[in-house]
């Protein structure tokens, strides 16, 4: 590794590092700040290779280990460094289609899958962390939310109370995990742009309208779905799997309703109401999630293009 490149991943890994361990100090800033904890090392590996990512995500682990306890060094791994410099290393690959000239890239939609991937991962390991069966998760839970609410352990509450609470518990791995894929697939999204503004990136920019998941996506979330009602720790595990792909199906439908505005003069609108209502309400997602769906039965955006290509030109 060149030595720029060595500091570049220093410089990387000592950002993320320190966004990671500022939730430490309870701001809310700081929980910006470790969402983001993968940026630095996704720009260092798109900008100048994977290796540098690679580095640098060991450097910051060492660094968080001998500073806060070497029972950190795999949640840094686990949820920061391994998606951070795996991600880079995989939307960097490209093998010759044929044509020397031509170079086919690695598909956006197995990159995001990688993400959902990473996102399981980071959830379950967190869950683990508080309990090895469902009950103890569960309730290990519901007392840091109580906490969180203010109220005592071992107080009374109305029974209203403790069924929203309950609700909350139930909801948290699922949301716990679609959070984690989307903070996964912006963190990737704007290293590439920081990488492309720089011209640091070395594949070119994919048309990320035209992303597709692979066709087994569907079937793995149809089981996981199924498999949410069983109860007990198969079931937290198959929410967690179902609330990623989810997630996934959430991204298709964005890259579908780009293309279906497209012949509309009030587009920027429209696209500006989705982003706006899914950021400050969250629950129009699902929407998006029913519109990727549909996208993937019945293939909305190819019957779009084929309405939208020119006629064949007439025999002379």
């Amino acid at each position: 590794m060149a030595i720029t490149s060595l500091l570049i991943a220093l410089a990387a890994g000592a950002a993320s590092a320190f966004m990671f361990a500022s939730i430490a100090s309870g701001a809310l800033l700081s929980l910006v700040l470790f969402y983001l904890a993968p940026l630095p090392l996704m720009v260092a590996g798109l900008g100048w290779g994977h290796l540098a990512a690679l580095f640098g995500a060991l450097a910051a682990s060492l660094g968080i280990g001998f500073l806060f306890g070497f029972g950190y060094v795999a949640a840094f791994a686990i949820t920061i460094g391994l998606p951070a410099w795996w991600l880079a290393r995989l939307a960097l690959l490209g093998r010759a289609n044929g044509d020397a000239a031509a170079v086919e890239w690695y598909p956006v939609g197995r990159l995001v899958l990688w993400a959902a991937g990473f996102a399981m991962l980071t959830t379950l390991s967190a869950l683990f962390t508080l309990g090895a069966d469902a009950e103890t998760i569960t309730a290990t839970l519901k007392r840091g939310l109580m906490r969180l609410m203010g109220i005592p352990a071992g107080d009374s509450i109305a029974e209203e109370t403790d069924r929203v609470v309950d609700l909350l518990v139930g909801m948290a791995p699922a949301a716990g995990a679609s959070i984690a894929m989307m903070t996964l697939t912006l963190n990737m999204w704007l290293a590439g742009r920081v990488a492309r503004a720089s011209n640091l990136l070395s594949r070119p920019w994919p048309d990320l309208r035209s992303f597709e998941l692979p066709p087994m996506t569907l079937v793995t979330l149809s089981v996981a779905a199924a498999l949410s009602f069983v109860g007990g720790l198969p079931a937290i595990v198959a929410q967690i799997v179902t609330a990623a792909l989810m997630t996934a199906y959430a991204l298709v439908g964005f890259a579908t309703l780009h293309v279906i505005t497209q012949p509309l003069k009030s587009r920027f609108l429209w696209l500006s109401c989705a982003y706006v209502a899914v950021g400050l309400f969250g629950w129009p997602v699902i929407l998006l999630v029913g519109l990727g769906l549909i996208d993937a039965f019945v293939g909305l955006r190819a019957r779009f293009y084929q309405r939208r290509a020119p006629p064949p030109a007439p025999y002379s």
